[in-house]
């Protein structure tokens, strides 16, 4: 979080870096339990955590159906007040920029064909647009992981799923938080030009299509006008859907792989825009000491064959962790 504070400054590009909060309803008492521990591990770690009651929750959202009438009453939520959003496309122009102003070589439109070994090093990249020799290779394709590494020899315990998002046309502000629901499998925030953008849980099946399938839209629709009836009538503009790579614990993979030089940053599920800044810090620090650091010591790609996976999904292993 301190990092993305202080991105925009760092990069010299406005990445639209908005600390709206970001508002996890509960929806029964199993589901504040497991939000309370969650805040209060939170909290004992020095992380901003806030349980809202119900009334609170109606006072700073008050478009949202706090009645008994809908399928899943909201009975309170847990905030965290510094969360927020910033703008995905702004966030890969402000790297971009920031790596070619420090001797970066960006080559896009090159599509990765294969690799060449030596034994149990990769010497060379093959591409579209020719062979690049290489020293060191660090792999963070999202989506495309299990592709790219299946061409080096590498099988991953990873899949590769479709989450879904769309937006409406824009509205005047009229909601200053994000707002989550894990029962609805639904998330809603208004974007800076006053779009609601809205996002559903995964596709049920393995799939690289990257387009919007109607079952998951009329999932988010249903969420969206029960809890927000007042939205009930506005139009959406466009969807997507963006491959995950979601790894069989739902935490990340961050280290070194049975090849010498091949480093790996992957199976970041929902998580891996959020986690840019300090992911691909720690990625940075691997691959430049050949050890990982402190912090990503426990998402080891070992961690699946020897049994220690990770059960705080999206959370992190714990400190000491191997």
């Amino acid at each position: 979080m301190k990092l993305w504070e202080g991105l925009s400054g760092d990069l010299n590009y406005n990445v639209m870096f908005s600390q709206r909060g970001v508002l996890n309803l509960c929806h029964s008492p199993a589901e504040m339990e497991g939000a309370l521990q969650r805040g209060n591990a939170m909290r004992l770690n020095g992380i901003d955590a806030e349980w809202l009651e119900l009334a609170e929750i109606k006072r700073r959202v008050p478009l949202l159906d706090t009645s008994s009438h809908v399928r899943f009453p909201v009975i309170g939520g847990l905030l965290q007040p510094r969360g927020g959003t910033a703008r995905h496309d702004a966030v890969a122009w402000g790297f971009a920029r920031g790596a070619d102003s420090r001797g970066v070589d960006i080559i896009q439109n090159c599509e990765v064909t294969g690799f060449r070994r030596e034994g149990n090093r990769i010497t060379a990249v093959e591409t579209s647009r020719g062979v690049i020799a290489v020293k060191k290779i660090g792999l963070a394709v999202a989506g495309s992981t299990t592709v790219l590494a299946e061409k080096a020899g590498l099988r991953l315990p990873i899949e590769s799923h479709l989450l879904q998002a769309t937006v409406s046309e824009p509205l005047k502000p009229c909601l200053d938080m994000v707002v989550t629901s894990l029962v609805y499998h639904f998330y809603i925030s208004q974007s800076d030009k006053g779009e609601l953008v809205m996002g559903a849980g995964l596709d049920g099946y393995n799939s690289y299509s990257q387009r919007g399938t109607l079952p998951a839209m009329e999932e988010v629709i249903e969420a969206l006008v029960e809890l927000f009836p007042a939205f009930g009538r506005v139009r959406q503009m466009r969807k997507w859907a963006g491959v995950m790579d979601m790894s069989m614990d739902g935490s990340p993979i961050i280290g070194k792989t049975a090849l010498d030089n091949l480093y790996l940053n992957a199976g970041w599920c929902y998580g891996g825009f959020k986690a840019t800044p300090g992911s691909g810090w720690v990625f940075a620090y691997t691959i430049a000491e050949d050890r990982p650091h402190a912090l990503n010591d426990g998402f080891s790609l070992e961690r699946f064959a020897t049994g220690h996976t990770i059960d705080e999904r999206g959370a992190g292993p714990t400190p000491g962790y191997h």
